[in-house]
This record gives C-alpha cells, sequence and structure tokens, in this order.
C-alpha cells in the first residue's frame, strides 16, 4: 500500500480572492481589507484561547500553532487575531476531497483538521510515475491557492508524519525505506497523548529513531500499548483503515449484521437484499448504473471488495444480484462479514425503454432487436473486459488499421458494420478477408517481378501453389501516422491454391524502387 498525505495549515495576512487555506476560507472571506499587521486564527482549547494557524509573517516572528494567544500577544503587537471556524474548515476540507477523489485517487480520507490522506496503489503510473504524481498534487493545489506539504509512504501513518513534520514541503519515502525517514522526526509525529510524549521527553527520548532502538516491553509498562501501536501502524505491522470520501450524490444500500456472515448463501442473500434497495433508489433518480462496487467489511477491520460492470444501463435488482452471484465464491470473507455496502460508482441518465423480439415477434420489424445486455454483462463479469468486445470501422487505407476493438453494445446502430467501408468515405474497392492476421505473417513466395502474383508459396513450414490470382491492389503508406511510410508501398493478391483455401498475401514495395518497400511477402488474411 501506498499513502500520500497533504497537510495545510497556513492564514493568510492578504487574503485573495478565493479560498486559500482550509483553516482560513470562512474568516478571511469576511476580512476583505488588507491587514496591514501579522494574521491569526484563534481558537478555544480548556480555558485558554489558543493560536489555530498564522500567517507566514506571524510563524516568521516566532508564533506557533497551539501557543497560548496572550504569549502571542506579547510576542508580536500589533497583531490581527480573527477566531477560526472549525466546522467550516472541516466542510471546506471535505469538499477539497472531493474534488482531488475525481483526479488523484479512488480512496481519499479526511485527515482532521487540516489534512488528506491519498491511497495511490496502482495511481502513480497513470502520472508517470511517483514523482510526476506528486508533482501534479502540488501543482493542482497550489492553484488552487494553498501552500501544502506533501509526503508519499507505505503507510497512511508514516506518510502524515512525513507531510507534518518532515523537513522537506514534498517527501517521497521509497518504498521499503519507512523506518529510515521516520527515524529523525520528532515524537509528535506519532500522534501520542500529550502526558506519554512529555513522559518520553523527561527520559531522553526526543526522535522517533530513538524508540526504534529501545526494547518495547519496558515502555509497554510504563506507558501502556499506546507506543507500541503507533510505531506498528506507523511501520505497517498493523493497519490503520481510514474512511474513504464518496460523492454525496453517489447511490448506495449498506447492510449492517449483528453477527458476522461468512457462507456464500447469506453473503449472496444479502447481496440480493442490497441491491433491491440501491435499483429502487436508482429507478427514483432515473439513473442507471455501469458499474458497482460490493464493499465488505470484515471483523479484523479489513474490506474486500468485488465489482461488476454492465454493458448498459442498469436498474434491474434481479440481474444484478444474479451478477454478484456469479462471483460471490471469489470474496474472502476472513473471520465474518460485519457490514456490507453497495454502490453504483457509475450512472448513467436512463435511456426510453427498447422493445425486444418475442418468439413470435417479426424479425424484420426495426424495433425487433433482442437485447444482448444481459449475456454481455454475464460474459463480460466472467471472461474480463478486454476478452469481450466488438469491432468498429475507422478511416484507414491499411487493413490492420481499419477496424479497432470497442466494449460490446457501445457502437450505435447507426454506425457501419466492421470492413464495409461505410462512413470512411469510400467502401473498399476490392473484397475483404473475414479474418486478419494481427501481426501479418511472413511467407516464402515465388513470383514474378515487377506486378505478377505468386505462383506458390510456403506458410509455416507448408507449400501451398496457386491456381487462381487476382490483383495487385496497391495501398499507399499513410505518411501523416508515421514519416517512415512516406514512400511506402503494399500491392495486394487474393490468391486460391489448389486445395481451394483463398488467402490475401501483399508484397511490400512496388518490386521496382527499394524505397518502396523491402520486396518481402507477406499473408494477412483468409477469404470464406
Amino acid at each position: 500500500m501506498r499513502a500520500a498525505a497533504h497537510h495545510s495549515r497556513t492564514a493568510y495576512g492578504t487574503p485573495p480572492e478565493g479560498p486559500r487555506a482550509p483553516c482560513a476560507t470562512a474568516p478571511l472571506h469576511e476580512h476583505r481589507t488588507a491587514q496591514p499587521a501579522p494574521l491569526v486564527l484563534s481558537a478555544r482549547s480548556g480555558n485558554r484561547d489558543r493560536v489555530h494557524a498564522a500567517c507566514p509573517e506571524a510563524l516568521a516572528l516566532g508564533i506557533r500553532p497551539g501557543m497560548s494567544l496572550t504569549r502571542a500577544r506579547a510576542l508580536v503587537e500589533p497583531l490581527t487575531v480573527i477566531p477560526a471556524t472549525p466546522a467550516d474548515d472541516a466542510r471546506r476540507l471535505e469538499a477539497l476531497g472531493l474534488r482531488l477523489l475525481e483526479t488523484f485517487s479512488p480512496h481519499i480520507g479526511v485527515d482532521p483538521p487540516d489534512g488528506l490522506l491519498l491511497e495511490t496503489t496502482g495511481v502513480d503510473h497513470l502520472f508517470g510515475g511517483e514523482t510526476a504524481l506528486m508533482e501534479a498534487l502540488e501543482r493542482y493545489l497550489r492553484d488552487l491557492g494553498l501552500t501544502p506539504r506533501l509526503a508519499l509512504a507505505d503507510t497512511p501513518a508514516a506518510a502524515r508524519a512525513l507531510a507534518r513534520h518532515g523537513a522537506r514541503t514534498c517527501t517521497i519515502a521509497p518504498a521499503g525505506t519507512t523506518r529510515t525517514h521516520l527515524a529523525p522526526l520528532p515524537l509528535e509525529a506519532l500522534r501520542l497523548p500529550e502526558t506519554i510524549r512529555d513522559g518520553l521527553l523527561t527520559l531522553g527520548f526526543e526522535r522517533i529513531g530513538d524508540l526504534l532502538k529501545r526494547p518495547r516491553a519496558p515502555l509497554a509498562r510504563r506507558f501502556g500499548p499506546v507506543i507500541s501501536l503507533r510505531l506498528d501502524q506507523a511501520l505497517g505491522d498493523v493497519d490503520e483503515p481510514f474512511r474513504p470520501l464518496r460523492a454525496r450524490e453517489t447511490p448506495q444500500a449498506r447492510m449492517a449484521f449483528a453477527e458476522p456472515v461468512g457462507t456464500g448463501e447469506s453473503i449472496a442473500a444479502a447481496a440480493n437484499l442490497l441491491a433491491r434497495s440501491l435499483c429502487h433508489t436508482l429507478q427514483n433518480r432515473g439513473l442507471g448504473g455501469r458499474v458497482f462496487d460490493l464493499f465488505c467489511h470484515r471483523v479484523d477491520h479489513r474490506v474486500v471488495s468485488l465489482r461488476i460492470r454492465t454493458s448498459t444501463a442498469l436498474h434491474d435488482p434481479a440481474r444484478l444480484a444474479r451478477l454478484f452471484r456469479e462471483r460471490i465464491d471469489t470474496l474472502d470473507p476472513g473471520f465474518g462479514i460485519e457490514t456490507m455496502i453497495l454502490r453504483a460508482t457509475a450512472t448513467l441518465p436512463l435511456a426510453p425503454a427498447r422493445q425486444t423480439t418475442t418468439d413470435d415477434g417479426d424479425e424484420g420489424s426495426p424495433a425487433s432487436v433482442r437485447d444482448l445486455s444481459p449475456l454481455v454483462d454475464i460474459l463480460v463479469n466472467r471472461l474480463g473486459g478486454q476478452r469481450v468486445y466488438t469491432l468498429r470501422s475507422v478511416e484507414s487505407d491499411v487493413p490492420e488499421r481499419s477496424v479497432v476493438r470497442i466494449p460490446v453494445l457501445s457502437r450505435s446502430d447507426r454506425d457501419p458494420p466492421p470492413g464495409s467501408g461505410a462512413g470512411t468515405g469510400t467502401a473498399p474497392p476490392w473484397p475483404r478477408p473475414v479474418r486478419l492476421l494481427t501481426p501479418p505473417e511472413s511467407i516464402d513466395a515465388l513470383a514474378l517481378l515487377p506486378d505478377r502474383p505468386p505462383r506458390a508459396f510456403t506458410w509455416r513450414g507448408t507449400r501451398y501453389r496457386v491456381v487462381c490470382a487476382d490483383g495487385p491492389e496497391r495501398i499507399f503508406g499513410e505518411w501523416w501516422k508515421r514519416p517512415a511510410e512516406q514512400d511506402a508501398v503494399r500491392d495486394y493478391f487474393r490468391l486460391e491454391t489448389d486445395t481451394g483455401e483463398r488467402y490475401w498475401v501483399y508484397r511490400l514495395g512496388d518490386g521496382e524502387n527499394p524505397d518502396t518497400g523491402s520486396g518481402r511477402w507477406f499473408l494477412q488474411g483468409f477469404f470464406a
């Protein structure tokens, strides 16, 4: 697991037109005039007013968050003090997390009062690596007017500690180096209670590295288990789950059990009830789901999930329950599941219902189209989305580029069938084979140059004698896509062998000018 943490605790003396930091947005909107004196935000803690956040000028003069307001006024005079609004800050922090949810990570949690945790496992490659991900995140936050401190580490606790107490504003701890990066940090980075932290300081412990060098048992006898727990969480020996944010408009259904469940039958029955509740919500909103996630919270605080994708917007509880039922056995319930959540992660507005064909329906009617989406959904979730596809024609003369794979049922009814040439400006001047080899396979051919078809050819060790041929059909390279195809030429021939098979072969080049191709022969397709 790789986790990133964002931390910002800065108030600004001269506020901009928009929010600058989560801890300062609400009060700064009410004070638009320029502030000649350093600015701090105050909050009540016990029976004292303390500094909640401070602008850079105040920080440079020695004021620190947590300092009593009386001491801050004694250090800096004059000092502008504005009451903090933690509730507004929390709402804006959650809103910021939801914005990041759409761009940087599907799992983002709030780390009060002013931090965010991002699960980045499997995400960094989309940005070109961890460094590029952190640069993009920092740039995004600075564009919003924030001054972030970022860290990337193996665990949420380590990322949080490095972001809040590290020496750099952006720290990336490579995998497996958590202990090394945590060692120089102060004890505050472990989130220990103040009494325990003061006791450790009295005994001479100042850094996390001091604790890592000592045996745990004496510390546990004196201070309890909290020190070992925090160290284990930071090092990854104990999981520290966080509650991820989700968009408020995301439809979901939740079920908690009085006793943990672990059998496939009970999980399937619960998924069926959740499907009914969720589909009822979708129908009321006029929506259909394309991606459904089932989250199972186990008693050991781990979460296992199952994702179902559908080819069309779905709100039928019976179909949804069947799709989950076929994959329930892939879930690991551990010692039992105590909570299940079914969420429609991706939704679309419902289209008007289509008529389907019955056994006595008019097959010639335009409306008599069989609904293949139930079959497609089953195949996709059994075999995987990459293995179930259809083809679509695109504008290209090069055969292997003339069709592309697309998800089943995503092609419009008005799209031309693949290989027809419709929609590309002109129809193919020559018949096309029913099957293409990708990539084309090299063959040894015997032919008279420059434009005669082969008399015989050898493919995969077998020699074929040609009795009938048609061609050539010349196709030029697409120089606007690849400079190497500036002069490229292919001459295609349809060949029929003495055993009745029909093949589609081509010669690379025109047979005279070596700049047009090497003159080698390739087999690319088969005719019916």
